[in-house]
C-alpha cells in the first residue's frame, strides 16, 4: 500500500512553527477535509492505523526535507510484513539448456566411438599391425590440439614440471590401456571386445579393495556377480574366440583402471580443463609408445604391409586410416570434456550405454554371427554394469 501526507497540513496546525515543534506537539488538530469526505481527526486517523493487525514496512521515502507549506509533498510506500515480494525461484530455463548441453555431448561421445571402432576395425582386418594403429591415433590427436593452441582455437593450458611428472603414470598406464585394447581389436570382433571391456567394474573393485584397501557396501560386490558372469559366458560361447584377443581386452581394463586411480591421485588441485588434460596425456603417451611400437614392429613390416593394404583396398584404404586417428581423438576428447559437467555416476552410466550402441551397431555392420547364448551372457555383463554404476551412488 502506499500512504501519501501532504505537509500543508500539518503545516496548518503549526502555523508558522518549525519542524521541531511539529514533532513536540502532542494535541491532535483536525485535519482537513475534501467537499466528499467527512471531518476525521488526527486522533482517529492515528488510532486506526495503529489497530492494523499487520505491521508495515518502509520501503522508501520521497522528498523528505524542511517541510513548506503547499509544496513538496512526503511519500511513504510501505507493504505488508507477510506479503513481501516473494525470493524469485532458480531459473527453469538454465536447468534446460543444462541438461541439452549434457545430451548433446553424450550423443556426439557414442556416434564418435561407434564411427571410430568401425573405422579401426576396417584399418585392422587389412592392415593387422595394431603398434603403428595406436601410435597414429595419439600422433593425430596431438597434431591437432598442439594446430589448436597455435591458432587460439583453444587456449593452452599452463604446465609445470610437477604437472608432467604426476601425468607421467597416469600417461603409462593409458598407453599400455589403449594398445592392449587395439591388439585385442586385431585378432577378435569388436562386439567381442567390448563386451569383456565391460568387465572393468570388476577390476576396479578388485584392485581399490586388494591394494588400496577401499571398503565397498555389499551391493557393489553383488553387483560383480552377474558382470563377472555375463562375460565369462560371453567368452565361452563367443564362435571366433582368440586368446590373445581376449587378454588384450582384461589386460586394457587392467590398465585402465590404473589409469583412473594415478589420475585421481595426482590431478587433485590441478586447473586444466578435460580437454587440454586429454592433450597433454596424449602427447606425452605418445612419446612413451612411439619407441615401443618401432622395437614390436619396426618399419620393415610397416611398409610391407602398407603396400599389401594399398594394393587390395585401394586410395580408401589412407581415408580409413585418417578417419579412425581423427575419430579416436575426438571422441576421448569429448569424454574427457564431459566430465567436467557431469557427476562420474552420470559418466558411469553414459559409458555402459556407449558399449551397447558399439556393440550393437558392429554386430550389424561387420555382419558378426551371434548366438543367443552369447548375447544373454553380454546382456547380462551389461546390465550387471549398470547395476554397479547404481550400488556405487
Amino acid at each position: 500500500m502506499i500512504c501519501t501526507i501532504k505537509q500543508s497540513t500539518l503545516a496548518s496546525c503549526v502555523h508558522g512553527l518549525g519542524s521541531n515543534s511539529i514533532l513536540q506537539r502532542r494535541t491532535p488538530c483536525p485535519i482537513r477535509r475534501s467537499f466528499f469526505t467527512p471531518p476525521l481527526e488526527a486522533q482517529s486517523v492515528s488510532k486506526t492505523l495503529l489497530a492494523a493487525s499487520k505491521p508495515l514496512h518502509v520501503s522508501s521515502i520521497e522528498g523528505l526535507g524542511s517541510i513548506r507549506p503547499l509544496k513538496s509533498v512526503i511519500k511513504c510506500k510501505a507493504y505488508e510484513a507477510d506479503r513481501s515480494p516473494p525470493v524469485e525461484a532458480p531459473d527453469a530455463k538454465l536447468e534446460a539448456a543444462k541438461r541439452v548441453k549434457i545430451g548433446i555431448y553424450f550423443a556426439t561421445w557414442w556416434a564418435l566411438n561407434v564411427v571410430f571402432n568401425i573405422y579401426n576395425k576396417k584399418v585392422l582386418n587389412a592392415y593387422p599391425y595394431p603398434w603403428l594403429t595406436s601410435t597414429l591415433s595419439l600422433a593425430c590427436g596431438s597434431l591437432m590440439m598442439l594446430i589448436s593452441w597455435a591458432t587460439g582455437i583453444a587456449q593452452a593450458p599452463k604446465t609445470d614440471f610437477e604437472f608432467w611428472k604426476t601425468l607421467f603414470p597416469v600417461a603409462v598406464a593409458h598407453t599400455i590401456g589403449h594398445v592392449a585394447a587395439t591388439v585385442s581389436m586385431s585378432k577378435v570382433a569388436v562386439s567381442f571386445t567390448h563386451i569383456i571391456k565391460s568387465g572393468e567394474p570388476a577390476f576396479s573393485v578388485l584392485v581399490s579393495r586388494f591394494l588400496l584397501g577401499e571398503t565397498f557396501p555389499a551391493a557393489v560386490y553383488l553387483s560383480l556377480i552377474p558382470i563377472i558372469g555375463g562375460c565369462a559366458l560371453a567368452a565361452v560361447t563367443e564362435l571366433n574366440f582368440n586368446m590373445t584377443g581376449f587378454m588384450g581386452a582384461m589386460i586394457s581394463n587392467l590398465a585402465f583402471v590404473f589409469r583412473n586411480i594415478f589420475s585421481k591421485r595426482g590431478m587433485k588441485g590441478k586447473s586444466v580443463s578435460g580437454m587440454n588434460y586429454y592433450a597433454c596425456l596424449s602427447m606425452l603417451s605418445l612419446l612413451i609408445l612411439t619407441p615401443f611400437a618401432i622395437a614390436v614392429e619396426g618399419p620393415q613390416m610397416w611398409t610391407a604391409g602398407w603396400e599389401k593394404a594399398i594394393s587390395q583396398i585401394g586410395p580408401q584404404f589412407i581415408w580409413w586410416v585418417a578417419a579412425q586417428s581423427v575419430f579416436y581423438h575426438l571422441y576421448n576428447q569429448v569424454s574427457y570434456m564431459s566430465l567436467d559437467e557431469i557427476s562420474p555416476l552420470t559418466f558411469s552410466i553414459g559409458n555402459t550405454m556407449k558399449r551397447i550402441s558399439v556393440i550393437v551397431s558392429s554386430i550389424i555392420i561387420f555382419h558378426t554371427p551371434v548366438r543367443p547364448i552369447n548375447a544373454l551372457g553380454a546382456a547380462i555383463a551389461i546390465l550387471g554394469t549398470f547395476l554397479y554404476s547404481q550400488a556405487k551412488q
